[in-house]
């Protein structure tokens, strides 16, 4: 029995600014991500039969509205193969958080790209392997080379800055999850009034060599309206000495930049309340895949 273990790796969205609405229905956005060393390990495996998905977590799907069925689905057809993906089993072992905002299951579907490619013996190059991670969703080209990079259309468009320094970051996990769609429609409701970035600063204590860092995310006023926690998550990080304190993507998680990790150490031990989860990490340079 064949088997792959790969680690498929969160990440931040460092600024988030959401523009027009597309002809194909979904926003525009310019956003800087960066990888961050959480970690989910996706496990593909030869198994006779039907395509099918396990995970050791409650509540992820193991249908196909898992991003990771979609990627086999479309990597099966891309290769030219008959009927619906078979042979091949995927296991999800969780530690990124779902609706969080960290990109788990963009990553997980980048992961089982790279995989089943190799289990599944195909002679696909990585240039047709990133155009079929655009058309899974938004986030999953970003997540074959990781680092810092700047994410235009749906996010889909990626490209490589200046990596930044290996900061340390505190995730605050709040005990509730938000849906990318609802932050959208949240902002979408929005509009009409002054904007909301319009009304946000960058932090001015934060000032790298890098310029475009900025914590600025159109997101965070309409979803922070309906979940006032989020807020006070921010407003915590930044009070206890965050170089840079934002909500990631469409949340839930807030994330704070630090220059140390004793500093790190201490705003989490801080943050440590009833039903909040506390994470501590550093950026990541590059994805290092393949799992120990």
């Amino acid at each position: 029995m064949a088997s792959i273990t790969l680690r498929a790796f969160a990440k931040i969205n460092l600024s988030l600014r959401v523009t027009d609405v597309r002809p194909d229905g979904f926003h525009g956005v310019q956003t800087i991500l960066q990888a961050i060393d959480v970690f989910d390990r996706v496990m593909c495996t030869t198994s006779r039969g039907p395509f099918h998905i396990q995970s050791d977590t409650p509540g992820v799907p193991t249908d196909e509205t898992n991003l990771v069925w979609k990627a086999a689905a479309l990597l099966w057809e891309a290769a030219g193969r008959d009927g619906v993906p078979r042979d091949a089993m995927i296991g999800l072992r969780k530690q990124i958080p779902m609706e969080a905002g960290l990109g788990g299951g963009s990553s997980d579907a980048a992961a089982a790209l790279i995989g089943l490619r190799k289990l599944w013996n195909m002679r696909l190059g990585d240039e047709h392997l990133h155009a079929i991670a655009a058309k899974v969703g938004s986030d999953v080209p970003f997540f074959f080379t990781g680092g810092t990079a700047l994410g235009l259309g749906r996010g889909d468009e990626v490209y490589p800055l200046e990596q930044l320094p290996r900061y340390w970051v505190v995730l605050a996990i709040p005990p509730f999850g938000v849906a990318t769609a609802d932050a959208y429609r949240w902002f979408d409701e929005n509009q009409g009034r002054m904007p909301f970035s319009a009304r946000l600063r960058p932090h001015n204590r934060f000032k790298p060599r890098f310029s475009y860092l900025y914590a600025i995310n159109d997101l965070e006023e309409p979803v922070i309206h309906r979940h006032p926690l989020i807020g006070q998550l921010k407003q915590q990080l930044t009070d206890r000495g965050a170089l840079m304190a934002a909500m990631s993507g469409s949340g839930s998680t807030v994330f704070g930049v630090f220059g140390s990790t004793s500093a790190a150490s201490r705003a989490a031990g801080a943050l440590r309340t009833a039903g909040v989860r506390v994470i501590t990490a550093r950026f990541l340079r590059r994805v290092p895949r393949r799992s120990r």
